[in-house]
């Protein structure tokens, strides 16, 4: 035999993996996203053919039909997964809100005087850098302490309690100005 009548088995198989706009997943895993109806108006504007595949009243019927009543359990059971994980967001969400910042200004000697900072920890911010931040902004000391209930608050030296008010909102906006409470408390006559 000679080259010319050699039979050639090399077989070039490539697949073309088409990727959604909006999520980004291939389009048969855009219905595990958040944004289903914006990726199914994406496919239907760019790939018609794979959207009629996926999405028309046919096949969408013949996979009604195959449906088993294991597969609804699984999907019950995974909808109140869902649900449940939304509620427990939707309980944080609402236990933030109702949250205070206190900011208290205690009196220690005639002159003297520190700053408590506490409630901070309910809106996710880190007590130790909040502390470090408010020592370099206003050039004092300051530091986290617990208090006797056993929570931690921040504790800075000297009469700030104006300031630290306007810090907090320019520093962390996801606390709310109407949550932020500014008190002062004197030292008590012996």
């Amino acid at each position: 035999m000679s080259e010319q009548d050699t039979p050639t088995t090399s077989v070039s198989t490539s697949v073309q993996v088409i990727y959604c706009g909006v999520c980004s997943l291939p389009p048969e895993y855009c219905e595990y996203g958040p944004t289903l109806s914006k990726c199914k108006e994406w496919l239907q504007e760019r790939h018609s053919e794979l959207f009629d595949k996926l999405y028309s009243q046919t096949n969408i019927e013949s996979d009604v039909a195959t449906l088993s009543l294991e597969n609804k359990s699984t999907n019950d059971a995974e909808d109140k997964k869902k649900a449940k994980e939304a509620a427990k967001i939707e309980r944080e969400l609402q236990k933030k809100m109702a949250s205070k910042v206190t900011i208290t200004r205690i009196a220690r000697n005639k002159k003297k005087s520190v700053t408590n900072v506490s409630g901070l920890q309910n809106f996710d911010i880190d007590l130790k850098k909040a502390a470090k931040n408010f020592a370099s902004k206003f050039a004092c000391g300051s530091s986290v302490v617990k208090n006797n209930q056993g929570i931690d608050e921040i504790v800075v030296q000297g009469d700030v309690s104006d300031d630290l008010y306007e810090y907090i909102l320019e520093t962390w906006p996801n606390v709310p100005e109407d949550n932020i409470e500014l008190t002062e408390e004197k030292k008590s006559k012996k």
